[in-house]
């Protein structure tokens, strides 16, 4: 499991937020000031020390939270490293291959793919793009009981992440909309209802070049002699991260990893979402911060608009819409998002 949970906040994406919050013309503030003035009403203390005290159990909450991820997650590395010994010693024919090193040389929380799949085990022979990419299939199909909840997972073609690395670079961050129930407005009408979420890339080192331990199996001409960076994109609704700033929760966290990029010219995609605190108390992965579906269309829309060449309908406009949110932000207009949020 991914251990991400918050984003790195920088001033460009405080800007880029204010820049967005100004076109959606909400008052946070206002908002909820109501409910907050009551409630310090209630207890006898004025409206600060009612958000002070707030301010200080989230920050507490966030520090436990993270002290027993980080505890889990040592857990997981320790018998992973232990099973791998064991295995290594009952081996007594041939030679016993070096461990392959998971360590990152940055400080990168995404989990390594050797973490995940047994790389020299699927080295030890010829395996194609398409049967790797149905193991992986597999893997996660396992993972969820055969249920599918709490994960999504692609096989991406190498040259189509190439296209949204490069996207990624020069737009790292974006927010899209996802549909929900209609709401009636002041005059009674039932209008259509839609929740921002904010995304944001990351890039980190590139993965080693593999090394199969089958005699026969070379990699094609056509593909690069070493990996591109691995990248992760961290999705969380932006009323989330505005009132979280940098502890904002990743309600969806997707990781490209690119390990087998040179040697079989595929990039594998996972997609975990977060579970709620009570499923994590409870040890349970019965409950999500985010649905399967909305999870999937959240996917789509990365797709959408970092893979806005060709002829699709849309396409052009979607890019429009990215370069105004980075560069024009008086010309981005968030009714032309809305074009865009339903599935196709």
């Amino acid at each position: 499991m991914l251990r991400l949970n918050a984003y790195r906040a920088t001033p460009r994406v405080f800007s880029l937020y204010r820049s967005l919050r100004r076109h959606l013309h909400i008052d946070y503030e206002s908002k909820y000031s109501d409910k907050l003035q009551k409630r310090a009403q209630e207890l006898g203390k004025s409206l600060n020390e009612i958000r002070q005290e707030i301010k200080e159990a989230e920050r507490f909450r966030l520090k436990q939270w993270s002290e027993e991820r980080g505890k889990k997650l040592q857990e997981e590395e320790a018998a992973a490293a232990s099973a791998q010994q064991t295995s290594s010693g009952a081996s007594t024919s041939g030679p016993t291959p070096a461990p392959r090193k998971t360590s990152r040389k940055d400080n990168s929380p995404v989990k390594p793919l050797a973490d995940i799949l047994n790389l020299d085990r699927l080295l030890e022979k010829t395996h194609t793009a398409e049967q790797i990419s149905s193991l992986w299939t597999a893997y996660h199909a396992s993972r969820s009981k055969g249920t599918g909840r709490g994960f999504i997972c692609a096989s991406v073609p190498l040259d189509t992440y190439e296209k949204l690395m490069v996207t990624g670079k020069k737009y790292p961050s974006f927010a899209v909309p996802l549909p929900r129930d209609a709401v009636q407005d002041d005059s009674g009408e039932a209008k259509r209802a839609y929740e921002f979420y904010f995304l944001q890339w990351d890039f980190h080192d590139t993965p080693p070049t593999p090394t199969p331990s089958e005699p026969f199996f070379r990699p094609p001409s056509d593909l690069p002699a070493s990996n591109p960076q691995t990248s992760t994109v961290l999705l969380t609704p932006l009323q989330e991260y505005k009132s979280r700033t940098t502890f904002a929760t990743a309600y969806l966290i997707l990781t490209f990893y690119t390990d087998l990029a040179s040697s079989h010219g595929l990039v594998l995609l996972r997609g975990e979402i977060t579970s709620t605190a009570a499923s994590t108390e409870n040890n349970s992965n019965s409950d999500f911060l985010l649905s399967q579906q909305d999870a999937q269309l959240l996917t789509m829309h990365l797709q959408r608009f970092y893979l806005w060449g060709g002829e699709e309908e849309g396409a052009k406009e979607r890019y429009r819409l990215l370069e105004a949110f980075h560069n024009i932000p008086e010309e981005f207009k968030w009714e032309d998002l809305l074009k865009h949020a339903e599935p196709i």
